[in-house]
């Protein structure tokens, strides 16, 4: 049996293929070659490989595709890029992305091989247990110190068992943050199962959750395992935790006490092994104070309390966030990198985002598949069913809601401008025919600002 290391070489160029081959055999190694991409991943497919070197830029499918391959076919698997001087941003963000290093052409063989040695004696794993992934970190943390701290603490408690409670409105990421958390626990290599209470009607809600008995009632045509227990040795996930009736807390709470369920109309207890995460955008300190929420639930839910900010409250995130998702879908919809000019990061930067991080992945989403000449205009972004008016936050004492934050702005433009609606619109950076829209739809009388 050869013990040697398997190296794979990928180059569209089969002189460099040569070099390496003979560079790498004479140190010791075995030695797959691949022209291209989809050569490659057949290799991956048949073979056992300890290690990629591949150029960062050929014809067709590149380097980072091969890279998005190379993390799903063999997740870990080291990957060092070979690149042109011109082209190091992109080898720096593949880095960034999984790989495990990169090389500037021309190279030292001997470099090459000082790389692979250290790597393969190392281990080296491209997401170590514990240690969250820096794309996880891109898509939906950040790098506000808020978001630091945050992700500290989820690195921290990833490997326990503790049960997680996490707040935060709407579309902050809340269910990707549970799934960065059960990706990087011990339980990965088992289900994590999402329960919506915000959407399952109340009735459903216990079949959903505990499974049911054939004939427990009339639609009871044949046995049914619930969510908690297809959950087993995973994590259960429960979103909008605030929303479920007071009897299914009486039960929920049974089932974190002795980890035991019983199916609608069955005797028979069922012992369950899952890590709890659960979250809500309600104040359930409010709840409880109100009657609807227990305490003692609450308690059990929140060993460890995660606080999602809102997307406005971290502007600073918004630029990496933004390249990070339009890079995504450009790669998804196999565009050429789309361009994000200064100034349509500067209007992102000042749109209140109310979806959050939902309502901005959608919206860049749209913005790259209708966008001309791979750049991306603010106008790509009102097609994609943005407001053609940007945030204007105009008292610090109240909060304004964002149709009074949109007609407050408006009125300051036009008193700055006069009254003249195509001035106006230029201040605030619409078209005449949004501006005209806007004054209609806010009943503004434009005789009292002349």
């Amino acid at each position: 049996m050869n013990s040697q290391p398997s190296i794979l070489v990928v180059d569209d160029d089969l002189h460099v293929l040569e070099v390496i081959e003979a560079r790498l055999s004479s140190s010791g190694f075995q030695v797959c070659k691949a022209s291209g991409v989809q050569e490659a991943i057949g290799i991956l497919k048949d073979k056992k490989i300890d290690l990629i070197v591949s150029d960062m830029k050929m014809p067709g499918m590149g380097g980072m595709h091969l890279l998005k391959n190379v993390r799903s076919l063999v997740p870990g698997l080291p990957l060092i890029f070979l690149t042109a001087y011109g082209t190091i941003p992109d080898a720096v963000r593949a880095v960034k992305a999984g790989a495990v290093d990169y090389l500037v052409k021309p190279f030292d063989g001997r470099d090459l091989i000082n790389k692979i040695r250290k790597i393969l004696k190392n281990g080296y794993k491209s997401s170590a247990p514990g240690e969250i992934p820096y794309e996880s970190k891109q898509s939906y943390f950040g790098e506000s110190s808020v978001m630091k701290e945050i992700y500290g603490l989820v690195e921290r408690i990833a490997a326990s068992n503790v049960n997680i409670l996490i707040l935060g409105e709407s579309g902050s990421g809340k269910e990707h943050i549970a799934h960065i958390i059960h990706q990087q626990s011990l339980r990965k290599g088992h289900p994590f199962v999402v329960v919506d209470c915000g959407s399952t009607p109340a009735g459903l809600l216990e079949s959903e959750l505990f499974g049911h008995v054939r004939g427990a009632f009339t639609q009871a045509i044949r046995d049914k395992k619930g969510l908690i227990e297809t959950a087993n040795r995973g994590t259960l996930f429960l979103d909008e935790i605030g929303n479920i009736s007071p009897d299914m807390q009486i039960r929920l709470l049974r089932f974190l006490e002795d980890r035991k369920i019983r199916r609608v109309g069955d005797l028979q207890e069922i012992p369950v092994d899952c890590r709890i995460i659960a979250a809500t955008n309600s104040d359930l300190l409010e709840d409880i104070k109100a009657g609807r929420f227990r305490e003692d639930l609450y308690y059990r839910l929140r060993v460890v309390t995660l606080k999602v900010p809102r997307l406005r409250d971290r502007k600073e995130d918004i630029p990496l966030l933004a390249r990070h998702f339009v890079d995504k879908f450009s790669e998804s919809y196999e565009n050429k990198a789309v361009e994000l000019p200064s100034e349509t990061i500067k209007w992102l930067c000042n749109y209140p985002w109310p979806g959050n991080i939902r309502e901005l992945k959608n919206a860049l989403e749209a913005g790259v598949v209708l966008c001309k000449n791979e750049v991306l205009s603010i106008d790509d972004l009102y097609l994609a069913g943005l407001p053609e008016v940007p945030y204007c936050a105009s008292s610090k004492d109240k909060p304004l809601s964002l149709e009074e934050a949109e007609c407050n702005a408006i009125l300051h433009a036009l008193k700055e401008a006069g009254g003249i609606q195509k001035s106006a619109a230029k201040l605030l950076g619409i078209s005449r025919r949004a501006i005209h829209y806007k004054i209609k739809k806010y009943e503004i009388d434009l005789s009292k600002i002349r």
